[in-house]
């Protein structure tokens, strides 16, 4: 899970807020049109376009806007900008499982629910060579129930991570080709944007030393 550092939101918003300051009947559902398109796009900048949960590539058509504490949580306030996240799954496909914001529905456990708004949430999970998905520490508890709760686990992250971790293993790169190509993959793009899934390619490649250890234990390489 990357580590979201929230930025001013839209200048727009904060207009329109102070507009309705006097409209009791304000709720999240009257953010419409232009406006929530201009949120959600702040959004997507600020993640560089991976979602806030699994980190898999957003686009504006299969992200939606996540409440990170609920709205139907009396104590929070559906418009406040930095509970606003953007997770994958706008639209399910019929029998596709459910993971991220779409699985966590209105769940919210302030001890058990690791927040990627957390600086320390880059700490907490650790990867296998084959894109399992685990606690870093294993008496992790709440690392443990995050992973459960929002699907983090299931075989179709496992096996999307899997096919992100391939063009690494990739023999016939050099020591230093792997470490360029993992320094370039670590960088935002020219759009702004994460390469897919990567807190595990950072925690797998990001450390050549590190990188040869883990693969070789997950028996994706060979002895050196």
């Amino acid at each position: 899970m990357k580590h979201i550092r929230k930025k001013p939101e839209p200048q727009a918003f904060i207009n329109w807020k102070l507009h309705h300051k006097d409209n009791k009947q304000l709720h999240y559902g009257s953010l419409v049109g232009d406006l929530k398109q201009e949120v959600k796009d702040a959004l997507l900048a600020e993640q560089g376009y991976i979602c806030c949960y699994c980190e898999r590539r957003l686009t504006n058509k299969n992200s939606h806007i996540e409440h990170l504490r609920p709205q139907s949580d009396p104590a929070t306030d559906p418009l406040d900008y930095t509970n606003l996240l953007c997770s994958c799954q706008k639209l399910l496909d019929k029998g596709a499982p459910r993971h991220c914001g779409n699985l966590k529905g209105q769940w919210y456990d302030e001890e058990l629910l690791i927040s990627p708004l957390d600086p320390t949430c880059e700490t907490r999970f650790a990867f296998n060579a084959d894109g399992r998905i685990k606690p870093a520490q294993n008496q992790d508890l709440a690392a443990q129930e995050t992973i459960e709760r929002l699907g983090l686990g299931i075989p179709k992250l496992n096996n999307l991570r899997a096919s992100a971790i391939e063009p690494f293993l990739d023999a016939s790169l050099s020591a230093d080709e792997l470490k360029l190509f993992v320094e370039n993959y670590l960088e935002k793009n020219s759009s702004g944007k994460f390469g897919e899934f990567y807190m595990m390619i950072r925690y797998l490649f990001g450390n050549q030393q590190q990188s040869v250890h883990r693969c070789i234990e997950n028996e994706k390489l060979p002895s050196p």
